[in-house]
């Protein structure tokens, strides 16, 4: 018999308020920072990166049983939604250093839809070239 996974929920209170056009998160302490996370890496990957955890997620979940069904949902392509379903299968050292500004010169998102090895090991030789 298999062990259900448990859900932690932790509640945060925030305030959104709008500044200048932009959306400023207030913080319990009354700190502000900017609506979006900050991250030194490449906006598009890092934006791909986290649509395809999201989806996988969805998907996961049961929240959708198709990537057809998920593609529909969101008014996408679905084999768009399959090759960026691929960036879930990287290595974790490789999805850190994308996130982090880290990456290897010429990885770019339309490089990483092309596919990569299923191994992570060889992510990281193919990394270092």
């Amino acid at each position: 018999m298999m062990d259900k996974a448990h859900t932690i929920t932790i509640r945060v209170p925030l305030t959104l308020k709008k500044r200048g056009g932009r959306k400023l998160i207030i913080t319990p302490g009354g700190g502000e920072t900017k609506g979006k996370a900050e991250t030194s890496g490449d906006p598009s990957l890092v934006k791909a990166l986290a649509r395809a955890f999201r989806w996988r997620g969805m998907l996961e979940s049961g929240a959708f049983a198709t990537i057809q069904e998920l593609a529909a949902a969101e008014k996408i392509n679905s084999s768009y939604v399959s090759r960026m379903l691929r960036l879930t299968l990287l290595a974790p050292e490789m999805v850190e250093a994308i996130l982090d500004g880290r990456q290897p010169e010429g990885v770019t998102l339309p490089g990483l839809l092309e596919g990569v090895p299923a191994e992570w090991r060889e992510q990281k030789v193919q990394s270092k070239q």
